[in-house]
Parts: C-alpha cells; structure tokens; sequence
C-alpha cells in the first residue's frame, strides 16, 4: 500500500514560496572550491552566493561610474583643448571682456581684414624663396 502523501502546513507553503529552489550544474573544480568556502567561513550555500552577487553588483557599479567618470573628463578635456587650439576671440570694443568669434558676419570681418591689411603666408612673404 503506497503512503498518502503528507500535506504541507500553511507555514511551510509560505516559506517556499519566499525562499524558492534554485539548482544549478557547476564542474567538480567549481563545486570542490564551493564546499571549501562554505568550510573555511562557515557559511551556506545561500550566504556564498549572496556574497558573490554583492561582489558583482558593486563590480558593475563601480566600473560603470569609472566609464562614465573617464568619460566626462574626456569630454571636458577634449573641449577646452579644441577651444585653445580653434576658437578666436577678440576684445569687445565697449567692454572689453574677450569675446568668441562664432557668426558667419564676423568671420567675413576677419577675412576682409586680413586681406586687406596684407596678410599671406609666411613661406610667401619670404624674401629668399622664390615664388
């Protein structure tokens, strides 16, 4: 005669539906460290893996604020370098606070500028190479 099955208390029911089974399959290398660490610290499984969750979840919370730590000041960097190198100012004539060439009309101003006050190239205004 086969046993009646035992009928789970509403104790039990609640208990695993909050703690689920979770099985995996590791290699025997893996499973021998396991069973090592669960030794040497004194721990369970469960504790073992949410020591190694944590470590991974401020893992990659760590490298993704450096990523996007690096890539700001890259950013910053890379402005300030192409506004040393390529912008052109200029003092304002009633101010005279710097001002930032930036309108299609005040480049034309520059360019009727230098052409009329005889600007070239320096290999061009060289008096010993011949043109």
């Amino acid at each position: 005669m086969a046993k009646a099955k035992k009928k789970k208390t509403p104790s039990r029911l609640k208990y695993e539906q909050n703690n689920p089974v979770s099985s995996s399959r590791i290699d025997k290398q893996l499973k021998e460290t396991l069973r090592e660490i669960k030794e040497k610290e004194g721990l369970s499984q469960a504790d073992v893996l949410r020591r190694g969750a944590g470590l991974v979840e401020v893992k990659m919370r760590k490298e993704e604020e450096i990523r996007q730590q690096a890539y700001d000041e890259g950013e910053e960097n890379g402005i300030r370098m192409a506004e040393r190198v390529y912008m052109v100012t200029y003092p304002c004539s009633k101010c005279g606070k710097m001002k930032a060439v930036t309108t299609d009309e005040e480049k034309k101003a520059i360019r009727d500028f230098m052409v009329q006050s005889g600007w070239c190239h320096a290999d061009c205004n060289d008096p010993w190479n011949s043109v």
